[in-house]
């Protein structure tokens, strides 16, 4: 598989952290966490933007580009403590996008196999069909359960007649029996679409969607615990897929399919900071930042904060130290 740096623009790496080359073993041998983009957005349905995402999430950050960031609540420094390495940008052809999701599943099979959590940095989510089924093929069908954080629910049979898009993976990656319907559990749904025949495919696979109505009446911590209970049963690991359309387009402007009502950006970062801290997350992708529509790159950089919470929660949960919340911060 090829990886050619940064496919849009500059080639330099996440937040400055050492490089490696998926075509080189040895450059990722003994790694915890491997970082890949997937430029890709000719899987959306409205507008397009998001094969900048990778770009825009890398450089989301007003300090230098140092290779640290110490976490100020967990008291940990996750670009430290982990063993981690960005393999660039996929070569991802904006042409043929069933071509560019072999090559991301084959990459994250690749990475999975050496004992390393994927960060796929997208790109539209038609991505998820590909790179939570790449870690399957390694760890088994079925074995990896999915918490999927989306205004939408993606799972469509069709796209405009395609199977492969951006409103079908999470149907695609049931269908193959990649992941288990009832382990599949989504967050942050609202909205106009999908249709009650898609809805009861859904129900039918023993899915488990949180509209934002039911989020807000039940608090998210309330659903959270309900949800770590399902995903870590019958499961070995668990695949995170953050879709930035989850957060209200108030503080998440940049994205393709905006959605008026969502969470709001901290939700969605001490979310991602608690499945990182107590499941045993096997692979992570963030989608769905398109810059061209961002205001003050204010998308971008929460891209860049989920990736920054997720590992430092995926470093905190390894070091065995405790954490509290509701401690003080100095006592910690």
């Amino acid at each position: 598989m090829a990886n050619h740096g940064n496919l849009y623009g500059p080639d330099f790496t996440f937040l400055g952290i050492p490089r490696c080359d998926l075509a080189e073993p040895s450059s990722y041998e003994g790694l915890d966490v491997v970082i890949v983009g997937a430029p890709i957005d000719s899987g959306t349905s409205h507008r397009s933007g998001a094969k900048f995402g990778p770009q825009a999430i890398r450089m989301g950050d007003y300090l230098p580009h140092d290779g640290e960031r110490p976490h100020l609540a967990l008291r940990i420094d996750a670009l430290k403590e982990l063993k981690i390495a960005d393999a660039g940008d996929l070569m991802m052809p904006p042409g043929n996008l069933e071509e560019s999701l072999a090559v991301l599943r084959a990459a994250t099979e690749t990475i999975s196999r050496v004992g390393a959590i994927p960060v796929v940095l997208g790109g539209d989510h038609s991505i998820a069909s590909a790179d939570v089924a790449g870690i399957a093929a390694h760890r088994g069908k079925g074995k990896i359960s999915m918490i999927h954080f989306d205004a939408h629910a993606d799972t469509g049979d069709l796209q405009m007649g395609a199977l492969v898009g951006h409103g079908t993976p999470m149907r695609r990656l049931i269908e193959n029996g990649d992941v288990r319907g009832d382990r599949f559990l989504q967050l942050g749904l609202r909205g106009y679409w999908p249709d009650n025949a898609t809805l009861n495919w859904m129900r039918d696979q023993r899915m488990r969607s949180y509209e934002m109505t039911e989020l807000h009446h039940r608090g998210l911590e309330a659903v959270l615990d309900e949800s770590f209970a399902t995903l870590t049963q019958d499961c070995d690991g668990v695949f995170l897929s953050v879709d930035i359309d989850v957060v209200d387009p108030g503080m998440a402007p940049g994205t393709g399919t905006p959605e008026p009502g969502g969470m709001t950006s901290r939700e969605l970062l001490e979310a991602v900071r608690r499945i990182c801290l107590e499941l045993p997350v096997v692979g992570i992708d963030i989608v769905e930042v398109a810059p061209p529509f961002d205001s003050a790159d204010i998308t971008a950089i929460l891209a860049n904060r989920v990736v920054l919470e997720a590992l430092s929660a995926i470093a905190k949960r390894k070091s065995g130290q405790p954490y509290s919340p509701t401690q003080n911060l100095l006592d910690r």
